[in-house]
């Protein structure tokens, strides 16, 4: 795909080697060792899109670390906040603000580390006992003091898809939407099922549609907390709906003169369609496929 993914692309190096090795990371801890700042889960950033770096000097004595990676030789870590996510991203202003206006490598970096210090701040318990869990392998496991559990942070796939029929693609808007934006269909992968069968099932579920010939086109990490949003096209021999309305306040069909035309105007679209934001995996998909 021509157009960059956004959230993907990380520079860091998450050199597991180090990970595993306690000696070897806590040599590491030094003063050469960068602190990536965080405002709660929010990033702080420079007017010029790059985040902003401390030393471990800033971090609070109390605040557990977990070890980003190394970047430019550096060993990079970020702190666990008090609490994880209170409430979905999209009610959060200063998120959006951000993926506007960091960097493609910044705004990475950044969805990497948002999504583990959160997960490390939502799992200070073990699932199996209820005992305290503590920080292991720099980071990237939570091991129980109780019944020894090992716990290891989640990503959850999600199936986003373009469904196509002659030359039309269905899309849909769930009530939270501003007007005139629309997306792809998109739900989570139940457990049993292979990705293919999460599209169809979905698509079923929320608009009605037997969908055939499932292909997968691109995936993105999306850290509001921790999925990875996985793009994929199909196509439908049979173009009516039957809308789930506690899914969707609506979905239709929209022809590639529509699609084009809500491309072309930029971010304030055409009088029924504003286009997927570049942050979005649709907007991705939806670029793909009228540009192949």
């Amino acid at each position: 795909m021509k157009a960059p993914i956004a959230f993907a692309g990380s520079p860091i190096d998450r050199a597991d080697h180090i990970r595993a090795n306690p000696d070897e990371l806590a040599a590491l801890m030094n003063w050469r060792a960068r602190l990536l700042k965080l405002d709660g889960l929010s990033p702080v950033y420079t007017d010029d899109g790059a985040l902003e770096w401390g030393t471990l000097a800033d971090a609070d004595p109390e605040a557990e670390l977990v070890f980003l990676g190394l970047m430019d030789g550096k060993a990079c870590f970020a702190a666990v906040p008090d609490e994880g996510a209170t409430g979905p991203a999209y009610a959060n202003p200063s998120i959006w603000a951000a993926m506007s206006a960091l960097d493609p490598g910044e705004l990475a970096l950044y969805g990497g580390a948002r999504s583990l210090v959160d997960w490390h701040a939502r799992h200070r318990f073990c699932a199996r006992c209820g005992g305290p869990t503590k920080v292991s392998k720099g980071g990237w496991q939570r091991n129980c003091e109780s019944c020894k559990a090992q716990h290891f942070p989640r990503t959850d796939p999600v199936t986003i898809m373009l469904i196509e029929h002659k030359g039309h693609l269905l899309m849909g808007r769930q009530p939270r939407f501003p007007a005139r934006i629309y997306s792809a269909l998109a739900g989570f992968v139940e457990p049993g099922e292979t990705i293919e069968e999460a599209v169809a099932r979905e698509s079923f579920e929320e608009a009605g549609v037997r969908v055939r010939d499932v292909t997968y086109v691109a995936s993105q990490p999306w850290p509001f907390p921790s999925q990875l949003m996985i793009g994929c096209h199909g196509f439908t021999d049979d173009p009516e709906l039957a809308v789930d309305f506690t899914e969707l306040e609506e979905a239709r069909w929209f022809t590639r003169e529509e699609l084009e035309a809500a491309r072309a105007a930029g971010p304030d679209g055409t009088d029924t369609l504003i286009f997927p934001r570049p942050f979005a995996i649709a907007h991705n998909l939806l670029t793909w496929w009228l540009d192949k």
